[in-house]
């Protein structure tokens, strides 16, 4: 064990590891990316999550730089959960339910509990965290928030950032913060502050007042975005201010969280399901259109293509059999409505109305075992994910989202850029919020098809940029994407993001190389040559 690893060892109340094994381990997570840690610690407390910052914080000010990354599970696809430092793993300790308001809904826990635990305690009380990603039962709360995590409910509901109230987190310097919004009078003591805190506080605030302007430029015509950092909610007209929509999204490079209190929704689970199948993607895209402009958004628009339905027969003639059957539709879409008896009848009737117009076909049920069924084949994606034929393995290389108007445009983009590149399309996602996932078919051991991913991502983020689109939807820029950022945000805007990196993070312990810091030849530098889903194959693989 180094030096290092004793005296952390030493000072901290969990468990210090820097075996080979342990750092293979941790040197992947959910992404085409590898970087070994130094060493790997268990934070029994926050106490602890402090007392490691705070020693990489002292060694950098006397020029020695081992950085410090907080993972979950590891199933972020952005490489944001590696790092070459101090892995903080969150689960083996971290990872409870501290309080739960029943009347109110409001729940604070910490970072390392499972989601999908939490949402079974939340159901147990009639209650339930809307913006739950697919991979919610081997994923974590500290992993959502940190990466502004939305999933199918997020079109009727939001992301995470529109759930969390307030945050505990450990500055670089190791100092314990709250945020949550403060009055004038709050923020004023905040100010005056003589701490980090204070110094942060005062920064914050002064570029929010000189840049405001630049700062409006941010927001992109999207639903879903985790680009960069939200600076527009953080000062309101009205003078209060909050650090917690910085913070969420920020993907550790601003701060570690210790704590989060979230808000919830009551959970209603008698649902309608309608499940519609389009030959035109015209018709496909006036639909999404239309029902978006209902009186109430559904609570699910999700969507797969018959490309990605024909792989899985293929590979599973039975997967979906007495439910959907060759030949496929281009597109077959997923509508939910989760709202009161008498308010769904008529949400289906103006359903009905619109889909007769454009859909093929659709069945409308509100039988749970029907809907299971229905289910199925937005859920097929995972045959696809979880298939390998011989070295090949889909591999995540995107999240991205367009208006949702030009979510037809997207597709065809999508189309030509797989078939440009000689590869099957397969094409799955939230309809409703243009969010849309495909992952090709690559051996990341053979330079050509690593060269091919990056031809990939390069020809796709310019294709979404031109569609005034983001390259970060549900899971964060991580190291996959920050090489693109400039090329999105332009360099004003980058620089002013950059900016606020430089006010948390002086001296770059944060999780480094996340959102600023990695160029195409670094992250070319760290591909995975050998990709494979092993860290989640205990759970069905899901996006």
């Amino acid at each position: 064990m180094s030096k290092v690893a004793h005296y952390l060892q030493e000072h901290l109340v969990g468990e210090v590891m820097s075996g080979t094994d342990a750092r293979l381990y941790f040197a992947t997570d959910g992404s085409i990316l590898q970087t070994a840690p130094a060493l790997v610690a268990y934070p029994k407390n926050e106490n602890d999550v402090r007392k490691a910052a705070r020693f990489s914080w002292q060694l950098a000010e006397r020029g020695r730089v081992i950085p410090v990354t907080p993972r979950g599970s590891g199933s972020n696809h952005s490489g944001a959960a590696i790092g070459s430092g101090i892995i903080l793993v969150f689960p083996a300790h971290m990872n409870r339910i501290l309080e739960l308001d029943t009347k109110t809904g409001t729940v604070t826990v910490e970072p390392g509990i499972n989601y999908g635990k939490l949402q079974q305690a939340l159901h147990t009380h009639g209650r339930f965290l809307p913006p739950y990603p697919a991979s919610l039962e081997y994923s974590t709360i500290g992993g959502a928030v940190s990466n502004n995590i939305s999933g199918e409910k997020s079109i009727k509901y939001g992301s995470t950032r529109d759930y969390v109230k307030s945050l505990r987190i450990v500055l670089a310097n190791g100092e314990v913060v709250e945020t949550g919004r403060l009055s004038k009078r709050e923020l004023s003591k905040k100010l005056g502050l003589a701490t980090f805190e204070g110094e942060i506080y005062r920064s914050i605030d002064t570029l929010l007042e000189e840049q405001h302007e630049l700062i409006e430029q941010l927001p992109r015509n999207v639903t879903m975005d985790s680009a960069g950092y939200c600076l527009t909610d953080i000062k309101r007209k009205d003078g209060s201010f909050d650090l917690t929509p910085l913070i969420v999204g920020s993907q550790g490079t601003l701060g570690i969280i210790t704590e989060a209190t979230l808000g919830t929704e009551p959970y209603n689970s008698q649902t309608t399901l309608i499940m519609a199948s389009f030959d035109s993607l015209e018709h496909f895209q006036q639909a999404v259109l239309e029902l978006r402009g209902l009186p109430e958004m559904p609570s699910a628009m999700e969507m797969v293509d018959g490309n990605l339905l024909q792989q899985v027969h293929e590979l599973n003639p039975n997967q979906l059999k007495d439910i959907i059957a060759p030949p496929f539709p281009l597109v077959t879409l997923l509508v939910e409505f989760d709202s009161a008896e008498r308010r769904i009848k008529k949400l289906i009737k103006k359903t009905q109305k619109i889909l007769d117009k454009t859909a093929k076909d659709y069945q409308v049920t509100d039988e749970p075992e029907q809907e299971l069924l229905f289910w199925k084949v937005r859920q097929a994606t995972s045959s696809l994910l979880a298939h390998n034929a011989g070295l090949l393995h889909a591999v995540p290389l995107f999240d991205s989202a367009v208006p949702v108007d030009r979510l037809r445009e997207y597709l065809e983009g999508l189309y030509s850029l797989m078939e440009a590149n000689n590869l099957k399309p397969a094409v799955w996602g939230h309809a409703g919020d243009a969010n849309l996932h495909v992952q090709p078919q690559l051996n990341l051991g053979q330079v050509g098809d690593r060269q091919k991913a990056f031809r990939l991502m390069g020809e796709h983020n310019k294709l979404v940029i031109n569609l005034n689109g983001t390259i970060s939807a549900e899971s964060g820029d991580g190291r996959l994407r920050t090489p693109y950022l400039e090329f999105m945000y332009g360099s004003e805007l980058y620089a002013l993001l950059q900016k606020v990196k430089q006010i948390f993070d002086p001296y770059g312990t944060l999780n480094p190389g996340v959102k600023f810091g990695s160029s195409l030849d670094d992250i070319k530098a760290i591909v995975r040559t050998d990709y494979n889903l092993e860290h989640i194959y205990t759970h069905l693989p899901q996006s």
